[in-house]
């Protein structure tokens, strides 16, 4: 499985995504998060699904971009371009994964700013090649293992939170995911990016960094329970006394 979060606020981008990847008893260590800095703009992209999809895409994708002589004016071109390559995979390969008892499982997330674009954007793109854009309501897309930092994002996330805060709550979200699904794990790489900068930062976290964070929000959260006041449960603990 997979953990990849991206999140748009008002102040910019955010991209969290494991590095962990399995095959049969397995595991191995993979970038899933991959940056590019084209003339006029910048993006990143993250993958879940099967490894091979991904590869055979995301190096149709690359090639295609190297073709191409005029710079793009918007990222939604982007997203049609590598939405394209994961249609040519699809027709080339489902036959053959379907056959083999696989199915073609691929979902993407693609955010960047272009120069036309009047602010920086993200898109989920689906095994189909279709693909939405967040809202202000829900300014974030998980793909991979969706259910376990859900509740964070959705309780503590607003798109007119900074970007740091952002971030805050996306680590959280992931060791949420890390403590409960096995086949998720550090290190996570990350990259930021800034509104109207046209540059994109990164940086690889391992467990060590993180574990400070990781620990204080277990401590926070126990002792936020602890403090829910107890007269609304009294209705039946007060029967265990009678």
């Amino acid at each position: 499985m997979t953990f990849c979060l991206g999140a748009s606020v008002d102040e910019g981008l955010l991209a969290i995504s494991d590095t962990l990847i399995t095959s049969g008893r397995e595991m191995i260590t993979a970038r899933k998060l991959t940056t590019y800095q084209p003339k006029g703009g910048a993006m990143f992209v993250m993958t879940s699904g099967l490894r091979s999809v991904r590869d055979k895409a995301l190096t149709y994708f690359e090639n295609a971009l190297a073709d191409r002589d005029e710079p793009f004016d918007r990222l939604f071109e982007v997203v049609n371009l590598f939405a394209e390559q994961i249609r040519q995979v699809r027709r080339e390969d489902r036959k053959w994964l379907t056959d083999g008892g696989l199915d073609f499982n691929t979902h993407a997330l693609i955010g960047g700013q272009m120069r036309h674009d009047q602010t920086h954007k993200l898109y989920l793109v689906y095994p189909e090649g279709n693909w939405v854009e967040p809202s202000r309501a829900t300014p974030y897309q998980v793909i991979g293992s969706t259910g376990y930092g859900k509740p964070i994002l959705d309780r503590t996330l607003k798109a007119t939170d900074s970007l740091r805060h952002a971030f805050k709550v996306g680590c959280l979200s992931f060791d949420s995911t890390r403590i409960s699904a096995a086949d998720v794990d550090f290190p996570i790489d990350v990259a930021l990016y800034r509104k109207d900068s046209f540059e994109l930062v990164e940086h690889r976290f391992d467990k060590d960094d993180l574990e400070p964070l990781s620990s204080l929000w277990q401590e926070r959260i126990r002792s936020a329970i602890q403090d829910v006041p107890n007269e609304w449960d009294e209705k039946i603990f007060s029967k265990l006394d009678t």
